[in-house]
């Protein structure tokens, strides 16, 4: 129970920079898509250029991240020399990507469609390196447990990129994509320099033995790092290459881009809880309840996604005014985007079990199959229902690993989850999700929101009655006993 308390204080520590910070993004994209016309296709240009970033950074990290939770843990090695090892060898291929990318800019646009505007990919490309370079050390926080201190990094890079998108777009009248890829690399410049006192107080030693031993265990977390995010941005990426109309490319794309936007709460939710779960469950390894803590935190981890979807699918009427009236025809997209997003979290708890054995080459083949089964949706079915394809082609790419983990790993290193209340909440949800797309269309707004919240409401009090009793919650539990 101590270590679920610490995982729920953590995982809202991060979860506040992440949630806050995606909210203050949010506030961009009607920005975005105010300023940026969607006949104009900037913003379907920077959908795709982020798309191609998200990719080169998972290249550039070399899986290192998790790596470091592996050997930093380990009681043989000193974790100083485990981040500048890993470091060392992050920054040789970040200053090798960039040498690469400013020798051959003019090829590499061409091939890309931007041979008239190279400067977005060299601009986005910097601010790749930067990133890179500042992954390990972010994750040498979490290693440290200084939540507040990663929390208060990310928070003041939100806030500087919105002070000067503001000032840019509304203020100084600048619209073009430029500016959104010019800011982004200012911020991320920013950034880096509060590292340099962190790096300073690191006892570096190179271990090129370490480093053997680091490359065998995260090259398969490359390679499934690689499907990860391929699953995510494949389909921004694929897109303007086989969509019938050149033309339209862009301007379909901005309007599937902007709405993903409203389904990332999803992406919110679990990359909090992955900043908190990962170093916990390295540390966890050694317990006798491991399995049962693990079991545990799937079920919660479930409950409060899908919580989250209904607050989405059930809060649609207002959401939907976060991105421009020219934008939301493709409103329908973000239920398809969020079940998605919940399965791809579901395959993230479920990866730990062939991390904890050293067997990571198993979440190579489980994510490369799923990001296979995605590519191959995406190509054959973009031709023909446009970004939908996108959407259900993330279902059934994350739905394929998920399966093939679970399955596999019930028989290589088997956890007790709770299948049978999981299914229940699944179903729950289902019939809810149900009601609020066939009952609330033929209600007026406020009507909508009131049918819709009671829904949710009823969720939460099945759940507080089932699974999270208040008597169980810090502060409130407290007061809870007190007054029975």
């Amino acid at each position: 129970m101590a270590n679920l308390k610490s995982l729920a204080k953590d995982t809202a520590i991060y979860g506040l920079s992440s949630i806050v910070g995606r909210f203050l993004n949010y506030l961009l994209v009607p920005l975005y898509t105010h300023y940026m016309p969607k006949d104009s296709g900037d913003y379907g240009i920077s959908t795709n250029v982020y798309a191609y970033t998200a990719l080169f950074l998972v290249l550039l990290t070399f899986g290192m991240e998790t790596t470091l939770f592996r050997f930093a843990n380990d009681q043989r090695e000193k974790p100083d020399t485990v981040f500048s090892t890993a470091m060392a060898t992050v920054a040789a291929l970040t200053v090798v990507f960039l040498a690469f990318l400013f020798g051959f800019i003019d090829g590499i646009s061409d091939s890309l469609g931007y041979q008239a505007h190279p400067e977005y990919l060299l601009m986005m490309g910097v601010v790749v390196a930067l990133d890179a370079l500042q992954a390990l050390p972010f994750s040498f926080l979490r290693y440290q447990k200084r939540a507040l201190r990663f929390a208060s990094l990310k928070m003041l890079f939100i806030f500087l990129n919105i002070f000067l998108n503001v000032l840019y777009f509304v203020w100084l009248g600048k619209t073009s994509v430029f500016y959104v890829f010019f800011i982004n690399l200012l911020c991320t410049a920013f950034i880096t320099f509060f590292f340099i006192p962190d790096l300073f107080r690191i006892h570096w030693h190179f271990d090129g033995a370490l480093l053997r031993r680091m490359f065998s265990y995260s090259w398969p977390i490359l390679v499934l790092g690689i499907a990860g995010i391929l699953n995510q941005v494949a389909d921004k990426i694929i897109f303007p290459l086989v969509y019938p109309d050149e033309a339209e490319a862009n301007v379909q794309l901005g309007v599937y881009g902007s709405c993903v936007k409203i389904a990332m709460i999803m992406a919110m939710i679990t990359q909090a809880f992955r900043y908190a779960y990962e170093p916990i469950v390295f540390a966890k390894s050694r317990d006798a309840d491991k399995t049962e803590y693990y079991a545990s935190a799937m079920k919660y981890f479930l409950i409060f996604t899908l919580l989250a979807f209904l607050c989405v699918v059930g809060w649609m009427p207002v959401l939907q005014y976060i991105i421009g009236a020219d934008y939301r025809e493709g409103l329908g997209v973000v239920p398809v985007v969020m079940a998605a997003e919940i399965m791809m979290g579901v395959y993230f708890n479920l990866s730990f079990w062939y991390k904890l054995i050293d067997k990571t080459i198993y979440g190579a083949w489980f994510s490369l199959i799923g990001c296979a089964v995605l590519f191959l949706v995406n190509i054959l079915l973009i031709p023909r229902y446009g970004y939908w394809a996108c959407a259900w082609g993330g279902v059934a790419g994350y739905g394929t690993s998920m399966v093939l983990s679970y399955v596999i790993g019930q028989r290589k290193n088997p956890i007790p989850y709770p299948v049978k209340d999981i299914l229940f909440y699944v179903g729950m949800t289902a019939v809810f999700t149900a009601l609020i797309y066939t009952v609330s269309p033929y209600l007026p707004m406020w009507a909508q929101l009131v049918f819709n919240t009671i829904l949710i409401m009823g969720f939460l009090a099945f759940v507080i009655r089932k699974d999270l009793p208040l008597s169980s919650l810090p502060v409130i539990g407290k007061k809870f006993r007190k007054n029975k």
